[in-house]
């Protein structure tokens, strides 16, 4: 097959580098797939249920030898480690991680009615596989030569509620404040080794994940009355 040119639109130039993006089948994780390879990246994604999504967006983006889907649970630091593992074993080298998978828990339970086992599932989706991921990338990367160009780029997809907190969302505002702390740790840790982390914290977006509030017009208008442009954020933009 020959490598699609698809980077009609995108200024940036990703000929040549290797990108993972956890979460790509859906929303933000989706259009930075898409994004991606029309910058000429190959691409890793991964997915948990939707073969059928995965498979579409795939073929859409010039295939699996550059677009591979790769179906993989995120519960744990050892499913994460995995994950990078199948991606070397797919395309043998990693330039780009991306860090989009993760859950909100669309129904609001205060601290005082929180479960101990909604707060360890979200934590262990969204921190502790997260810690797998970097371990085993950065572990990679620092095994790749030192030149002009760097080694590699960690980005971290946290969200507003690590930085402002949420009612009724303790556990996803904390476990995505960890993400932020995190970055910074790693920007001090690895930019001497040439390798970049940098963290994105979108605000409110539309995707499947916030369709339980953007579908229902009572709660829509309430989200967009706490946003400045009046709506959601487009995957795109993100």
């Amino acid at each position: 097959m020959q490598n699609p040119d698809t980077r009609s639109g995108v200024s940036l130039s990703l000929a040549g580098r290797t990108a993972l993006i956890s979460g790509g089948s859906r929303g933000i994780g989706a259009a930075t797939v898409r994004l991606f390879r029309q910058a000429g990246a190959r691409v890793a994604f991964s997915y948990r249920q939707a073969a059928g999504q995965a498979n579409t967006l795939s073929a859409e983006c010039g295939g699996s030898n550059y677009c591979l889907p790769i179906q993989q649970n995120l519960n744990t630091a050892e499913e994460g480690e995995a994950l990078v593992a199948s991606t070397l074993a797919a395309f043998g080298d990693l330039d780009i991680l991306v860090v989009n998978h993760g859950i909100w828990p669309a129904n609001e339970a205060s601290i005082a009615t929180m479960t101990a086992a909604q707060w360890r599932r979200t934590q262990a989706i969204n921190v502790d596989s997260v810690f797998g991921l970097i371990h085993a990338t950065a572990a990679h990367m620092l095994t790749r030569p030192v030149c002009d160009a760097a080694r590699g780029h960690i980005v971290l997809v946290a969200s507003a509620a690590g930085q402002r907190g949420e009612a009724n969302h303790a556990d996803y505002a904390a476990s995505k404040g960890a993400l932020i702390s995190l970055t910074k740790s790693l920007s001090s840790e690895l930019a001497p080794h040439g390798i970049y982390a940098n963290c994105v914290a979108p605000g409110w977006t539309a995707t499947e994940m916030t369709a339980s509030v953007f579908g229902v017009p009572e709660h829509a208008a309430r989200a967009n009355a706490g946003i400045p442009l009046g709506r959601p954020g487009h995957v795109n933009e993100i």
